[in-house]
C-alpha cells in the first residue's frame, strides 16, 4: 500500500510493530510483586511474572505495536488510542481536522489488533498502557495529548493515574471506568468458540445508531470487516483487560486537563458512565453528542473533532 499524503503535503509514515524486543515497564505499588522470572515470547528477554487466575503471565511487558504518523514533524503530538475490535483506521475521520490544525498525529493498534503482534494473553490495562508509553518513548515524545475511545479511554485513565507526567491533556470518548465483568468473560468465550464474525455483527449495533447503519451501508460493511479481521485470541485477551479493570476509585487522582465525550445513544458506555467519570476527575468537562452511539467519533465526527480541537487549544 502506498503511503497517503497528509493535508500538509507530508507522507503518512507507517511502521510495522515487530522491529524491537519486548521491554518491561515497571509498575508502581503492589503490582510490582512478582513470581519466578523466565524468558517469554521467545525473545530471550527475562521479565517478571505474576499469577493471573490459573495463568502465569508477564507483568506489564510492552511490545512494539504497529503505528502510523500524520501531520507536521514539529507539531504537538496527539496519540489516538482506539476501541477493542478496531484498528488505527477507525481514526480516519479525525485526521484531516487534527493535521490541518498543525498536530502531529500518532495512531496505533492495540496488541492483538491490526498489525500489532498477538502475544500470549490475557492482557491487562497496564499491558496496553505500557505499549503506548513505550511507543511514545521510541518516538522521543515526552508528553502527548491522549485521545482514547472505549478501550483506548480506559488505557488513558490508567496512564492518567500512573504516568500523568506523560499527558498534556486527556480526552475520553465513549468509555467507562467500570463495567460488569461477566459480560466480557462471556464475549471472550464466544470469540474463542465461534470466531470474530458474530461479534462483528453485534458490535455494529453498539457502535452506530440504526439510522446511520441504514444510511451508510458501505461504511457499515467496512467496519464490520474491520472487526471480523481482528485476531480472535487478541480480542479475547483484551476482553480480559476490561473484565479485570479497576480504575474508578483512582479517577480523583487524575490531574491532566480532561474532556469526556459521550454518545447520547451509546448502549455500551452510556452518558451516565461519562458523567460519572467527569464528576470524579477534578475539573473535567462532559459533552454529550447526538446522534452518536459507541463510535461517535465516526457518526458525529464534525462535532467530536471540534470538541477535541477546542480542548487541545485550551490546554497547549
Amino acid at each position: 500500500m502506498l503511503p497517503r499524503r497528509t493535508r500538509r503535503g507530508r507522507r503518512a509514515r507507517r511502521y510495522p510493530g515487530g522491529r524491537s524486543a519486548d521491554r518491561e515497564v515497571p509498575l508502581p505499588g503492589p503490582d510490582r510483586r512478582t513470581a519466578h522470572p523466565r524468558p517469554v515470547y521467545g525473545l530471550g528477554r527475562r521479565v517478571r511474572r505474576a499469577s493471573f487466575g490459573d495463568v502465569e503471565r508477564p507483568v506489564a511487558v510492552s511490545i512494539p505495536v504497529n503505528y502510523t504518523i500524520d501531520g507536521p514533524d514539529d507539531g504537538d503530538p496527539v496519540l489516538l488510542s482506539g476501541s477493542i475490535g478496531s484498528d488505527l483506521r477507525m481514526w480516519e475521520p479525525q485526521l484531516a481536522a487534527l493535521t490541518a490544525a498543525g498536530y502531529r498525529v500518532v495512531r496505533y493498534d492495540h496488541r492483538g489488533h491490526g498489525g500489532s503482534p498477538v502475544p500470549p494473553g490475557p492482557y491487562t490495562l497496564a499491558d496496553l498502557a505500557a505499549d503506548a508509553l513505550a511507543l511514545l518513548d521510541r518516538l522521543d515524545i515526552r508528553r502527548a495529548h491522549w485521545v482514547g475511545l472505549s478501550l483506548g479511554g480506559m488505557a488513558g485513565m490508567w496512564v492518567g493515574e500512573h504516568a500523568q507526567h506523560r499527558l498534556r491533556t486527556l480526552t475520553l470518548c465513549c468509555t467507562s471506568a467500570a463495567l460488569p465483568p461477566n459480560a466480557w468473560a462471556e464475549r471472550a468465550r464466544l470469540v474463542r468458540a465461534e470466531g470474530m464474525r458474530p461479534v462483528a455483527e453485534s458490535s455494529l449495533r453498539r457502535w452506530f445508531t440504526p439510522r446511520w447503519l441504514a444510511d451508510q451501508p458501505e461504511r457499515a460493511r467496512f467496519f464490520a470487516d474491520m472487526i471480523a479481521s481482528q485476531s480472535g485470541e487478541g480480542y479475547a485477551s483484551c476482553c480480559a483487560a476490561i473484565e479485570t479493570m479497576d480504575i474508578a476509585a483512582a479517577l480523583p487522582r487524575i490531574t491532566a486537563p480532561t474532556l469526556v465525550i459521550a454518545g447520547a445513544e451509546d448502549p455500551a458506555s452510556p452518558p451516565d458512565h461519562g458523567r460519572s467519570i467527569a464528576e470524579a476527575v477534578t475539573g473535567a468537562r462532559l459533552e454529550i453528542v447526538s446522534p452518536g452511539a459507541h463510535l461517535a467519533s465516526v457518526e458525529a465526527s464534525d462535532t467530536v473533532d471540534a470538541l477535541i480541537l477546542a480542548h487541545l487549544k485550551e490546554n497547549p
